[in-house]
């Protein structure tokens, strides 16, 4: 039961908390959709990655192989199946009417990703796995959301090329983000040698890496907020 515990609240506290923050609050039929939208979005994405990941193989060094893990066997196929549903279930909807609420949906699909994928993380590793992914992996899938809806709701609310253009930024930054993360990860991982000062290098480059996601993804969501304050204040 602690492990349980341990593995579904991360989740559920990171989707309180941003659905707090939302000025005009979300029908909890949609966050439900949205999160269980998530949920759905694991098998969309092994279906993609299972395929991919039979040429992972053909890369037998540790860095080129982290590489193709990273990117083709999680980012790519993930972050798809989450814009994926969001396109499906959110995008036309009437509710989705202000700027946050872009965010404010990825995050609940990516939390319906995350929590159910660390529910198997955390049973078969442990307590202390379900620490460290408490810490770095499921906000790690919100900080990929983050962009991810900050630029659906750009789309939404423009025409045109500037639409098509933040459209696309809405899938290739979470994968980039995504890729970038778990290629730092692999590697320091990898079966293949790497000297202790290379070692020291990942682990710094991760420790920053994590610091501009959030102070991105915190940036992000407050010129949101601030778009959809002076909106209500006009209206």
């Amino acid at each position: 039961m602690t492990l349980l515990i341990s593995s579904i609240a991360p989740a559920l506290i990171i989707m309180f908390l941003i659905y707090k923050h939302d000025l005009e609050k979300e029908p909890i039929q949609m966050l439900v959709k949205a999160f269980f939208g998530g949920v759905l979005s694991i098998f969309i994405a092994l279906a993609i990655a299972i395929p991919l990941g039979l040429f992972e193989t053909a890369f037998p060094s540790g860095f080129l192989q982290s590489f193709y893990s990273a990117f083709f066997g999680a980012a790519i196929p993930e972050e798809f199946a989450k814009w994926l549903i969001f396109y499906w279930v959110i995008k036309k909807a009437p509710h989705f009417d202000q700027y946050y609420d872009g965010i404010l949906y990825a995050i609940f699909i990516s939390m319906g990703f995350a929590l159910l994928e660390n529910i198997g993380y955390v049973i078969s590793g442990g307590l202390s796995v379900a620490i460290v992914r408490a810490i770095f992996s499921v906000p790690g899938h919100m900080l990929f959301a983050i962009p991810m809806g900050y630029y659906l709701s750009l789309s939404k609310f423009e025409e045109g090329k500037e639409s098509a253009n933040h459209r696309m930024l809405s899938l290739v930054i979470p994968m980039l983000l995504h890729g970038t993360f778990d290629f730092i990860l692999m590697y320091m991982g990898a079966k293949a040698k790497i000297s202790p000062l290379l070692a020291g290098l990942l682990v710094i480059a991760f420790v920053a890496f994590d610091i501009y996601l959030w102070r991105l993804g915190l940036m992000k969501i407050k010129q949101h907020l601030a778009k959809d304050r002076s909106f209500l204040i006009k209206n």
